[in-house]
């Protein structure tokens, strides 16, 4: 997953009975999610980076599925199988980016930004794209919800 242009923030693998690939592109909060000006009334069309982000975890999840085997087995550094195995059956990708707070204004959030964002993002089936204010809150709540569920059980 070394080569140019194909290269990922993050490889992961999912947790459960089986492991899936993951794969991750990070950017920054500050990345704009959206063309500063409108494309026509009321509609704002997604920013450059946010586009060559999609284009480019979309190439290294296609490259993931066509050179790699359909299922990986872990070996330590000795090259010792380790017993996990991870497949490659069409993986999971995540794009991290930008920040909602972008949509926000003096007088609150400008609507035609929110919506083209979210009319975008929620047609574009890979990869699933997270804002970082949303990761955060993803993040809090996980915390909270396990720290919760944790409480008076005895090991």
């Amino acid at each position: 997953m070394a080569n140019r242009g194909k290269r990922v923030d993050a490889l992961m693998k999912t947790r459960g009975v089986i492991s899936n690939l993951c794969f991750v592109e990070i950017k920054t909060h500050l990345t704009n999610l959206l063309e500063e000006k409108h494309y026509r009334p009321d509609c704002f069309a997604p920013s450059k980076e946010l586009v060559g982000a999609i284009a480019q975890i979309q190439g290294t999840v296609e490259s993931a599925t066509r050179n790699l085997t359909d299922k990986i087995t872990m070996k330590d550094e000795l090259g010792t199988p380790t017993g996990e195995e991870i497949y490659n059956y069409q993986p999971r990708a995540f794009l991290v980016i930008g920040d909602l707070s972008e949509f926000n204004t003096e007088h609150g959030v400008n609507q035609a930004k929110l919506k083209s964002f979210e009319l975008f993002r929620r047609n574009v089936r890979m990869p699933e794209i997270i804002t970082f204010d949303e990761l955060y809150e993803r993040a809090k709540f996980i915390v909270a919800f396990g720290e919760n569920t944790t409480e008076g059980m005895t090991t």
